[in-house]
């Protein structure tokens, strides 16, 4: 986990305790206002609230929060037991009730009596540390399928690096997995071994290792003075696939440095891929919001799509296809079948009719299409399955459009490119001409959304996609 998203975690666990806290003391509250003769919501928001108390409740609920600060208990749990973490739910929970009779008896709180106390403690102790127990199993559910960590290589098999390698284990909020090493042969390599790691290639294999399989950072720790070549050309393969580079020692000419520390080793890191920070959190909460309120919304529209399509061909409603994501992640595309059932299995007859440079096939009138197929692909309606997609955070409403296996496997070089950020449903591409644009110029557009991508960029193409798609413009 990236030091961005670890405070975001953080701030969230701070502010669902804070929560729980002042829904237990409200929970308190509300037998003494009932015996008072609150009888109605009503009457309780009508309630007067003094600013002196006003105030000392909000030092309270900041008392509090230190509290919980204090005990550790916003820092890594991935080495504590539950007994632990609930022992320090406990802790934490009875000194947040003792301040809160301290509190009553110095400002003379009327309502705070030994009930009140009791409910209090009582329903933050439980509250909090169920939600911590829930959220420790979501995590472990998370990690045992693989989405709570960042593959990572190292480059070169020295003693720093193995040193490194051995401090990963022991940081869990990293989040990283450690693939292996790359380096040529060499006598220190038996030292590696020992260390209970491998080396997966050497340095003529990197190229097609990075390639094949999902790495989404790279730790370069060799010797600066005689292996500058090679860490240069290594630093520009990972900017072309958008693989994010940290350096153990040497500096480059790097457009977007970072200097971080990775325990006691500091490191530069370059972010050739997805950038970090809270335009990137807005923009994954509107994907959720948006393509979740447009599911609801064009569900009739999709219910009736499905039954023309299941009434007029033979096959499933829906065509799931293999695309490649974020880097090089292979996930299920969903879109409403357009085409005969078996037109994976007749591509090959039409190959020779590809009317689209590059790896890509497109040709205008595919004999595989349906008669409501070329309804569904001229207005787009085929898409929409892929709100799922950006629900479930496969994809994102605005991004290059993802390629099936096989035609990103073809692209080469800085084609690879649009591979470090998430595919979306429209980008500049759609709003140009779509399938009148030639595949270099297609990813030239990706290349070019990639490098000033904004929040307002995207509103921007969401916006002009709109009539784009109804004037139909280099539709298919």
């Amino acid at each position: 986990m990236s030091k961005f998203r670890r405070e975001i975690f953080v701030y969230s666990f701070q502010l669902v305790d804070m929560i729980f806290l002042v829904a237990s003391f409200a929970a308190a509250m509300f037998p003494v206002l009932m015996s008072e003769g609150l009888q109605s919501f009503a009457a309780f928001l009508a309630f007067k609230i003094k600013l002196q108390n006003f105030v000392a409740f909000i030092v309270l609920v900041w008392l509090w929060r230190l509290v919980f600060a204090v005990l550790g208990l916003y820092g890594s749990k991935r080495h504590a037991s539950r007994r632990a973490e609930a022992r320090d739910v406990l802790k934490a929970t009875t000194i947040c009730t003792v301040i809160l009779a301290a509190f009553s008896l110095i400002l003379r709180f009327r309502m705070v009596d030994a009930k009140f106390v009791e409910i209090f403690w009582l329903s933050s102790t439980v509250s909090i540390a169920t939600t911590r127990l829930m959220v420790r199993t979501w995590l472990r559910r998370i990690r045992t399928r693989g989405q709570n960590f960042r593959n990572m290589l190292i480059i070169g098999s020295n003693s720093r690096a193995i040193e490194f390698a051995k401090s990963v284990p022991h940081r869990p909020e990293w989040g990283c997995h450690i693939l292996g090493f790359a380096d040529d042969e060499w006598s220190g390599v038996d030292e590696l071994h020992a260390a209970g790691f491998q080396r997966v290639c050497d340095f003529a294999e990197l190229p097609s290792f990075l390639r094949r399989n999902v790495v989404d950072e790279v730790v370069i720790a060799l010797p600066v003075r005689s292996f500058h070549e090679h860490a240069s050309k290594i630093v520009e393969m990972c900017e072309e696939q958008g693989i994010i580079v940290r350096l153990l020692s040497g500096l480059f000419d790097l457009k977007t440095p970072r200097r971080e520390d990775m325990d006691d080793a500091p490191v530069i890191t370059h972010y050739a891929g997805p950038a970090n920070g809270w335009p990137v959190v807005i923009k994954r909460a509107l994907d959720m919001i948006l393509s979740g309120t447009m599911l609801v919304i064009l569900a009739p529209a999709m219910l009736l799509t499905a039954v023309l399509i299941k009434l007029t061909s033979r096959g499933p409603v829906l065509f799931v296809q293999k695309r490649v994501g974020l880097n090089k992640r292979v996930f299920n595309i969903y879109k409403f079948r357009t085409m005969v059932s078996d037109a994976e299995k007749k591509l090959a007859q039409l190959e020779h009719l590809n009317e689209v440079s590059g790896p890509v096939f497109k040709i205008k009138s595919d004999p595989r299409i349906t008669p409501i197929g070329k309804f569904l692909r001229k207005t787009s309606i085929d898409e929409l399955p892929q709100l799922w997609n950006v629900l479930k955070g496969d994809m994102t409403l605005v991004g290059p459009r993802p390629l099936p296996v096989s035609e990103a496997d073809a692209c080469e070089g800085w084609q690879r490119r649009r591979l470090d950020v998430t595919p979306g449903l429209t980008c500049i591409w759609q709003i140009k001409g779509r399938s009148r644009v030639s595949f270099a110029e297609w990813v030239r557009m990706d290349v070019a959304y990639i490098r000033r991508r904004t929040l307002w960029h995207d509103v921007s193409i969401l916006m002009q996609t709109v009539p784009a798609v109804l004037m139909r413009r280099g539709a298919r």
